[in-house]
């Protein structure tokens, strides 16, 4: 029994090792430039989400876009990708870089979005007010009253 359970943890012990670990591939995407990359996939497989049928109409890969953009092809952003995948740190760095530029733009469009609302709700009132102001029948009209002049 305790021979099993040694062979056990043997095999977890070297099936886990560092071995698969994918080798650096020559033309490694820099760190930088994969924060870019995949925040530009991010934003794209989104927008591609929302308006699919708009990109598909328009004949737009937005993958083909991001890779003509950054000067890379499909291989060398997946063979990158699966290396930085592989050393966990690296990669949180990557995607926290990442998760701060979409937090920024969502910061300034929701500030750009709160400024148009503010504008909407303006001319809305200013509008209701104009409304309010111009009689709507002749039932509605009151003929003032003429003065006197004594």
């Amino acid at each position: 029994m305790k021979q099993l359970i040694f062979i056990c943890c043997a095999v977890l012990f070297f099936g886990c090792n560092s071995s698969n670990k994918p080798k650096k591939p020559d033309n490694l995407i820099p760190k930088e430039k994969m924060a870019d990359v995949i925040y530009e996939v991010f934003l794209l497989n989104a927008a591609k989400n929302i308006n699919k049928t708009v990109l598909e109409k328009n004949g737009i890969s937005p993958l083909d876009h991001v890779y003509k953009k950054y000067d890379i092809d499909s291989l060398q952003f997946a063979l990158s990708n699966d290396y930085y995948a592989f050393d966990t740190k690296a990669y949180e760095k990557i995607m926290n870089e990442v998760k701060a530029k979409i937090e920024s733009d969502k910061l300034k469009y929701e500030a750009v979005r709160a400024e148009e609302e503010k504008a909407d709700q303006e001319r809305r009132e200013l509008r209701r007010k104009q409304e309010d102001s111009i009689p709507k029948t002749k039932k509605d009209y009151v003929k003032p009253e003429p003065t006197q002049v004594n």
